[in-house]
């Protein structure tokens, strides 16, 4: 019996060595070292014959449990129709993903062979163009994707209404008037997004930010990290990377302009879409405010205290980029 029970623990490498042994036909012992603690655990494991992999571990997420049911049947179709995309690889049993005990509950885990290739350069249009075309291929894919029992929706409730209910209840933004501007804003946003009469909808990476790709001797982005994908809007989906280019200080679009070229060298990009990818922006803002919301009693309300700060950036936005929506 604990004293205090954990909210998120963090397993010792060997244990995570021994986990992957016993489920894992790869050449042994394998020898792991741990890449990134925060979101999920990620490990590179290293097989006695030299090939490299990848461990993921799932964290525990206020948006609900980690859906790989979903998002590893999902890289194995994009896999199979020539997506470039790092595939789960089967375990023993044959299973896409597997469930191991933590202090703080059961927590999921993906293998991946690792992907060659470089990390995206920020400035460079080639690899914004590529990351561009992969979404594009990713999403033609994805018309032929039929989920079971996915987890998650990409919708308001999910990108924006969740989200700024758990940064209201974390008690980070204590000042009154910039909560309510906070709402303000998701109310005048949502109500934006529903006036459009046809946004696309597809089977969303939800991270496309341009980093979770490596780029590979082809100049291709093989993509990574879907754990925050699935069913939703394709104007979010493109949003993502515009965000990237445009949160946290940075106001350079012409890596935007080039992911764009991209994307449409492969597939179209209807009006209502491509526009609304701005105003996705903010819900994109406000989704990862509300991650981080949602962990202040781990980190600290130090560490998250940079969310109290944002509501600038949203209402610069929306009067900047999205004016024209706003009645």
């Amino acid at each position: 019996m604990l004293d205090f029970d954990p909210l998120y623990s963090t397993p010792q490498v060997a244990a995570i060595e021994q986990f992957i042994d016993q489920h894992y036909s790869l050449a042994g012992p394998v020898s792991c070292r741990m890449l990134q603690r925060g979101l999920n655990d990620v490990y590179l494991a290293l097989g006695s014959n030299g090939e490299r992999y990848v461990f993921r571990l799932s964290h525990r997420r206020a948006r609900g449990p980690a859906d790989v049911k979903t998002e590893t049947a999902f890289l194995t179709h994009l896999s199979q129709s020539g997506v470039p995309v790092a595939a789960p690889i089967p375990t023993r049993e044959g299973s896409l993903f597997i469930q191991g005990q933590a202090p703080e509950g059961a927590r999921q885990a993906v293998l991946f062979r690792a992907i060659d290739g470089r990390k995206p350069d920020a400035t460079d249009a080639g690899d914004a163009r590529a990351n561009g075309k992969t979404l594009a291929l990713m999403h033609n894919a994805a018309e032929t994707f039929q989920p079971d029992g996915a987890l998650y929706r990409l919708d308001l409730e999910h990108l924006l209404h969740r989200p700024l209910a758990r940064i209201c209840d974390s008690g980070v933004v204590e000042d009154a008037e910039v909560r309510s501007d906070l709402e303000d804003i998701a109310a005048r946003t949502a109500k934006a997004i529903e006036a459009f009469a046809n946004l696309s909808w597809t089977h969303c990476h939800g991270d496309c930010h341009g980093f979770n790709a490596r780029i590979n001797d082809a100049g291709e982005a093989v993509f990574f990290d879907f754990d925050d994908g699935g069913s939703g809007y394709l104007a979010y989906d493109l949003s993502v990377f515009l965000w990237a280019q445009t949160s946290f200080g940075r106001r350079s679009t012409a890596m935007w302009d080039a992911f764009v070229d991209g994307y449409r060298a492969v597939r179209p990009i209807t009006p209502d879409d491509f526009e609304a990818a701005h105003r996705f922006v903010i819900l994109r803002h406000i989704w990862l405010m509300g991650e981080y919301a949602s962990r202040a009693q781990e980190w600290g309300s130090e560490t998250v205290g940079w969310i109290a700060r944002e509501a600038n950036f949203l209402r610069q936005w929306e009067t900047g980029r999205c004016v024209e929506r706003l009645f």
